[in-house]
């Protein structure tokens, strides 16, 4: 009898998937909604704060406070708020958050109306508000970060991620853009606050609707031990705690945008809407709005390829372009580069602007690795005392760069040119060259750090697909 023989055929490859097919699920859409409409609000009220301080006070040093001010919450509330995260409804940890950020809100609209223009006392009322609002975010993050998680399936993870990021981005440009706007046409700040308690409203209702529910993990004793898991995990994982290291070092350093009012006014004069005095809150909202404008773009590149194949040194090279484009743009005015090169106003101003979208592309690829990273490693039990951890590093150093950069700025220049602080003009100048100087050693800092993390933890070089 004769045997037939049979050849395997190879299977058909599986076709790529849509890149927008996670938009079908429509728990993660509407989350999706929410996070932009809250994120939008947000950035327009952390602009409109950074520009009345300014405004108000006219010194580097009361914006370098703003980051205090957010920065500390953190640091005191992360453990409990990653234990929340993993005990609790993360659902009802958002709604609850979300609802404190809307009055804290309304607060600054009322101190921001009700106080006169050179009230002592304005500042004070305003830090004790930003407290308020760091305390909020602080138990806000971990909950959002391990709830989104739980709408995709896995494999659709990078892209929620990287979605998820493109949103925020998205209402970091549309926020201080339309916030500048606002600042321009109305010389204040109030309204801006009034529309983010609208904001958080309106996220309130969104996050509602979503269907998912947390799966709470059975009754965990509130030790120190249980506290301290998420730092216990990162340390043990050198992969997430050589990103997050790469990542807090690199925006501590090279972070710029609490300084950005600073070159809105002082520096990079752009002659847009006319007169200078009445512009800088025009050029500020721009300013603000080009680094997510960068990262925008990068989201829709990610999302039309394949998962990075090499994510590791992506992030690393990034991470680095990162440093250099943050040295050009503090080199990228009439005051450093004009003995050299004539150009307007308007080439200068639109050169920056051109850096900071760059810094924000290379940047959201260090932040979509590193975020999938964190979820993908981590187990559902642990993801909000890690996402807690993974906060208190990005957050702290945001705000923490801010202040460092802030502080610096009003050190280094007018020390370095023996202007006392009650010199006027002198000092603002001073002030000016602090902020350059600043700007530009903080770029220099975050090429050291990505070359002492690509030596520390050289598994970050060899880490591959993102998947």
């Amino acid at each position: 009898m004769l045997e037939t023989k049979t050849t395997d055929t190879p299977a058909p490859p599986i076709p790529p998937e849509h890149p927008y097919a996670v938009f079908r699920n429509a728990d993660f859409f509407r989350y999706l909604i929410a996070r932009f409409v809250a994120s939008f609000g947000m950035q327009m009220l952390v602009a409109a704060v950074d520009w009345e301080l300014f405004r108000r006070t006219g010194t580097a040093l009361a914006l370098g406070y703003v980051g205090l001010a957010l920065m500390v919450p953190m640091v005191l509330c992360t453990l409990p708020a990653g234990h929340l995260a993993d005990r609790y409804s993360r659902k009802k940890i958002i709604l609850a958050s979300t609802l404190v950020l809307g009055l804290a809100s309304l607060g600054l609209m009322l101190v921001s109306t009700l106080t006169a223009p050179h009230d002592p006392f304005f500042k004070y009322y305003v830090y004790a508000l930003l407290v308020v609002v760091g305390i909020a975010r602080t138990f806000l993050w971990p909950a959002s970060a391990a709830f989104v998680t739980a709408l995709v399936p896995r494999e659709q993870l990078p892209r929620a991620i990287t979605f998820n990021s493109g949103a925020f981005q998205l209402s970091s440009v549309l926020g201080p853009a339309v916030g500048g706007v606002l600042i321009w046409l109305t010389q204040g700040a109030w309204v801006i606050y009034a529309f983010n308690a609208l904001a958080a409203a309106g996220c309130l209702f969104l996050v509602a609707g979503v269907r998912h529910e947390h799966k709470q993990v059975p009754h965990q004793p509130t030790t120190l031990r249980n506290l301290i898991t998420g730092f216990r995990f990162v340390y043990t994982n050198k992969i997430i705690l050589g990103t997050l290291t790469l990542d807090m070092f690199a925006v501590l350093l090279g972070g710029s945008v609490a300084l950005l009012p600073i070159f809105a006014k002082n520096i990079l004069h752009s002659g847009l809407g006319g007169l200078h005095t009445t512009a800088d809150g025009l050029d500020f909202g721009l300013l603000r709005a080009a680094t997510p404008i960068g990262a925008i773009f990068c989201v829709f590149y990610l999302a039309h390829r394949p998962p990075l194949q090499k994510a590791g040194r992506a992030m690393l090279w990034c991470v680095a372009v990162f440093g250099v484009a943050t040295m050009l743009f503090g080199l990228a005015n009439r005051q450093c580069l004009g003995k050299f090169i004539a150009a307007p106003d308007a080439v200068w101003f639109w050169l920056a602007f051109g850096l900071m979208a760059l810094c924000g592309a290379v940047d959201n690829v260090s932040v979509v690795v590193r975020q999938t990273l964190v979820q993908i490693l981590t187990p559902d039990e642990k993801r909000g005392r890690v996402s807690a951890v993974n906060s208190l590093f990005i957050g702290t150093s945001n705000e923490l760069g801010g202040s460092e950069s802030s502080f610096t700025a009003d050190w280094f220049g007018p020390v370095w040119q023996h202007v006392p602080i009650t010199a006027g003009a002198l000092y603002v100048q001073a002030t000016a060259t602090g902020t350059i100087w600043s700007t530009v050693v903080g770029g220099l800092g975050t090429i050291l750090v990505v070359l002492v993390v690509a030596w520390r933890w050289p598994e970050i070089r060899k880490y591959g697909q993102l998947a």
